[in-house]
């Protein structure tokens, strides 16, 4: 995969070759040794020679001052800090964050790179439209009239819901949060973002396991950590820098390392225990594991007792897969998976770690509750170097989800009902019942009128349907007919060809991006297409929230190039055009431009609203702080020691309880009973009542240290002050707040004085209640996690012992299960298709295969193959193959003959994009903004398939022919 090619497009212009521009450069033994040691992936060399990265030394100096600025990598969720070297408003060099406790000094490919992202000659320039088949320059007053007259002609014709406003898990937070509120005042539901596509089902399983859908620990607690345990994910190549922290833990704990994945990976290569597995079997392999933990009494049964319910349900669905079973569903002997279960009882606390792999399923939430249950029955919860160490992808998806850039709820997971509303106006003090009247209703199969206000969206990973399916046999009262695409790669997502067709039958695609995206040139349009050049995040600043639920704060390192904007002043263009920007920014500081809001004050209005997962403490100026401090925190706990953030956990991570006076010092490990509350201790979450079939669902007789409630409790609210007497601990102030929502019935997360959290806390009690973990959750489709045969299977005779759901309706859509399962597609598509990441691109690679340096390393969009198939098909190795799904999507790409891949299955990278079923559409792109690398979207050829929960798509377990192009 890292093969040098003598061809590449990617290759400087003929000037000077880097080479000879390195010669001339200043190298001192500090940046030589600096720049050897910081590159993965080739770019060490050039690092070292005075390229991308490079140490200012005292010539650079001396032609100007130059500013030192603090950014985030915008790749992946590690949170690594950019340090930037600026002159006279210039990016001119660039170091990794050696004080950052994330990154401590490393950079991978991606990020070692990304000052090329901000000063790429790819990016959008200015605004365009197709006119006649045309690229057109447009100024950005007629796109924004043009576009905004166009929506509201649609508005007023098809209602709201007929624009689909699709956000970015590239936004700051404080974009994020504007973004899910102009949605809610243009009065439409159908907003999304990336996560849907990556771990919705993580957030829906974990949520619904112990009361917060994140990462439980960090990356640093692995350090901690006695064993590691890694499926579905491969963070040698999706998260380079997280690799340092789980070797750490290898080496100084002797810690194993056991890798579950169908695909051998670089991950895999550093394993003590490798497992390969059929794909989309993840719960049969978990469930057999815990047969033999079950079996040898392996199971922490006190931590059952009095932390978990039902894992005697749990236990009656494990004893059905015995060693043989796994073994006929998975392919994968039972005696290795008795030697892991031995490795994991033996040595705990261990974590568990997964990503897409896990996710991407019609099951995936069932994959994520088997995780989250085999951690409870190990009790590694609520443990330094336990937990679910939950990757994610991009830079803030976890902050762009924790604000509710998602069709079924508002920021801070409140949902959608009458009472989150209600909280969300009070925040934004407006007037409930306009709000309301920006949606439109819908006729219910009672034949009573419904508010869409109230009713989850269309997902990103359906918006396809929200056009081509019958407006008869969906909840959107119309079809989908414009599309705005919003620091979003389509090519992120399956089906290519009806994807092609949606975008023609949209009367309107409006991208906005850095880079033109796929978006651009997928499609045959010959009109009705724009493209609004975005700033980057390294032209702007605000917020990041890393996957450990840590924030931090960008700094802005350069003024937007050419005639890009930023993400919120575009917001506050298009409020303006539609008419609500005054109310909209009512609370919110302007700026000189009379347009653009104000990022600290956006914060602080975060800060007033978002009691639920606790983004209240983290005021501007604490982020700030922390930034500024970074060399004071400890690499594995997080905790500063001594300066002037003393105490505090690095990035205050949520919850960072009350208000920033409060001064908490943010959760570094969830559900950690060996700490106070107020010192980021916590329980797991009393969410789902206090009993069940006559079953108490707190905690039993165990509690954070220091609680005065010696027992399990549920979550608090005002008449609980009442009740224990606590509320005389309460000012006039916070009294009166909580009179003014709803009185003794107002609870700590509708409180806007915070006075509930903060007595609650005074006591040493978790304001969300003290709760036993929920092995089973009687809510969902499956309450206990089971297998199901994927919809295109290879294995026909599994089909009823395992079969799928029933079709259904739900996020306004049917969905298709046993339709599609009852056909036999296997004869004719013999090899299951997965898909995954490459080390060198991220995302749809848009902006990656536009970075010269990144796109060096890999110029070939590429199958891979096991020897025995590819021998049985007379493929050889770096010839041009064709890969056909079942519904007839189709890509030609390069063989690559490799055993990574077990017999009968073929993976393929998702980055690649610009390649259609065999045509190049690079004269199709903006002239001077086509990638430097092209190839097929893998997602052309995949199928159909999504969670039964969150509405997540199927990539890892379709079926696909290959042939000899």
């Amino acid at each position: 995969m890292l093969r040098k090619k003598t061809n590449g497009v990617a290759r400087r212009p003929q000037r000077t070759s880097i080479l000879s521009e390195a010669a001339n450069a200043s190298v001192d033994r500090r940046a030589f040794l600096r720049g050897s040691g910081l590159a993965i992936g080739g770019l060490a060399a050039i690092a070292a020679t005075g390229g991308t990265v490079q140490q200012a030394s005292a010539a650079t100096a001396a032609t100007g001052s130059v500013e030192i600025k603090k950014s985030i990598c915008t790749h992946c969720s590690v949170g690594c800090t950019v340090v930037a070297e600026v002159s006279n408003g210039v990016w001119v060099g660039q170091e990794p964050g050696w004080d950052s406790p994330f990154n401590l000094g490393a950079h991978c490919a991606k990020g070692a790179s990304v000052r090329e992202h901000a000063h790429g000659e790819r990016r959008l320039k200015y605004p365009m439209k197709k006119e006649g088949g045309e690229w057109k320059r447009i100024s950005w007053e007629q796109a924004i009239n043009e576009i905004g007259d166009g929506m509201m002609n649609i508005r007023e014709e098809s209602g709201p819901d007929s624009v689909y406003w699709l956000g970015s898990a590239k936004h700051s937070n404080e974009q994020a949060y504007l973004f899910r509120k102009f949605a809610a005042y243009w009065g439409t539901n159908n907003v999304d973002h990336q996560a849907r596509i990556c771990h919705s089902t993580t957030v829906a399983g974990v949520a619904n396991t112990w009361g917060y859908g994140a990462m439980t620990n960090s990356y640093n607690d692995i350090h901690n950590s006695k064993a590691i345990f890694i499926i579905g994910g491969n963070p040698a190549e999706a998260h380079p820098v997280s690799l340092l922290h789980v070797l750490k833990a290898k080496e100084q704990n002797n810690a194993p390392l056991i890798v579950c994945d169908p695909r051998f990976t670089r991950t895999a290569a550093h394993a003590d225990e490798y497992v390969r597995f059929r794909p989309g079997t993840d719960v049969a392999l978990i469930w057999g594991i815990l047969w033999h933990m079950f079996e040898n009494g392996w199971e922490d049964k006190e931590f059952i007792r009095t932390r978990v319910w039902g894992m005697d349900q749990i236990k009656e669905e494990v004893a059905k897969w015995t060693p043989e079973e796994v073994e006929r569903v998975t392919g994968t002997p039972g005696s290795q998976l008795k030697r892991v279960a031995r490795t994991m009882a033996n040595n705990r606390p261990g974590t568990v770690i997964w990503c897409m792999g896990g996710t991407q399923h019609t099951n995936g939430n069932n994959n994520t509750r088997a995780y989250c249950v085999l951690q409870l029955a190990l009790g590694n919860m609520g443990a330094s170097g336990g937990g679910t160490n939950i990757f994610r992808g991009h830079d803030n998806v976890q902050g762009a989800t924790d604000l509710g850039v998602l069709s079924h709820t508002l920021p801070g997971y409140y949902g959608l009902s009458k009472g989150a509303w209600a909280h969300w106006a009070r925040v934004w003090e407006e007037d409930a019942e306009w709000l309301g009247n920006q949606f439109a209703t819908t006729t219910g199969a009672d034949g009573k009128d419904k508010s869409l206000q109230n009713l989850t969206g269309i997902p990103v990973s359906r918006w396809i349907d929200g056009v081509l399916e019958d407006p008869e046999n969906m909840d959107n009262p119309d079809k989908v007919r414009a599309m705005v695409l919003w620091g979003h790669a389509p090519n992120s997502q399956t089906r290519g060809p009806e994807m092609k067709t949606a975008m023609e039958k949209l009367d309107m695609l409006v991208v906005i991006d850095p880079f033109p995206t796929v978006s651009a040139v997928l499609h045959d349009r010959t009109d009705g297409c724009y493209l609004l050049p975005a700033a980057t995040q390294f032209e702007t600043y605000g917020s990041v929230t890393a996957s450990n639920r840590s924030f931090q704060w960008r700094e802005k390192i350069m003024d937007p190039l050419f005639e890009s904007k930023t993400d919120h002043e575009i917001i506050g263009l298009f409020s303006k055009k539609f008419g609500f920007h005054d109310r909209i920014f009512r609370n919110i500081a302007i700026e000189e431009d009379g347009i653009t809001p104000n990022v600290e004050d956006t914060l602080r209005e975060i800060n007033r609203g978002m009691w639920t997962i606790g983004y209240t403490g983290q005021s501007p100026e604490r982020l700030k702080l922390h930034m500024a401090n970074q060399h004071t925190f400890d690499r594995t706990t997080l905790q500063a020691i001594g300066g002037p953030a003393d105490g505090d956990y690095y990035g205050l991570p949520w919850p960072c309880w009350g208000t920033a006076e409060m001064g908490h010092p943010g959760t570094p490990n969830l559900y950690d009973m060996s700490k106070p509350v107020s010192e980021g201790g916590l329980t797991f979450r009393a969410r789902f009542g206090v009993e069940r079939d006559g079953d108490n669902l707190l905690a039993d007789g165990v509690y954070s240290v220091n609680s005065e409630i010696q027992d399990g409790y549920p979550e608090f609210t005002m008449q609980m002050l009442m009740d224990l007497g606590w509320d005389g601990d309460l000012t006039d102030e916070e009294r009166a707040s909580i009179e003014g929502v709803a009185g003794a019935k107002t609870n700590w997360k509708t409180d806007l004085s915070g006075g509930i959290q903060r007595v609650a806390i005074k006591h040493e009690c978790a304001p969300f209640g003290n709760a036993k973990a929920r092995a089973v959750v009687w809510t969902f489709p499956d309450p206990v996690p089971v297998h199901r045969e994927p919809l295109y299977t290879p294995r026909r005779d599994l089909v009823a012992d395992y079969p799928t759901y029933e079709d259904r309706k739900f996020y306004r859509l049917p969905t298709m299960y046993a339709s599609i399962q009852k056909n036999d597609f296997s004869k004719d598509f013999p090899i299951i298709l997965t898909s995954g990441r490459l080390v060198e691109y991220e995302g749809g690679g848009e902006e990656t295969r536009s970075n010269p340096w990144l796109a060096e390393l890999q110029q070939d969009m590429f199958v891979e193959i096991n020897p025995r198939d590819a021998n049985n098909l007379g493929i050889r190795e770096g010839s041009q193959v064709w890969v056909e799904g079942p519904e007839g999507g189709k890509v030609k790409v390069m063989a690559m003959i490799t055993e990574r891949v077990g017999e009968g299955v073929a993976f393929m990278p998702f980055h690649f994009g610009g390649h259609y079923q065999g045509a190049d559409l690079r004269d199709k792109y903006p002239d001077g903004a086509d990638p430097y690398v092209l190839g097929e979207s893998c997602n052309t050829a995949q199928t159909y398939g999504y969670d039964s929960v969150t509405q997540m798509q199927e990539t890892k377990c379709t079926l696909c022919k290959i042939s000899a192009a």
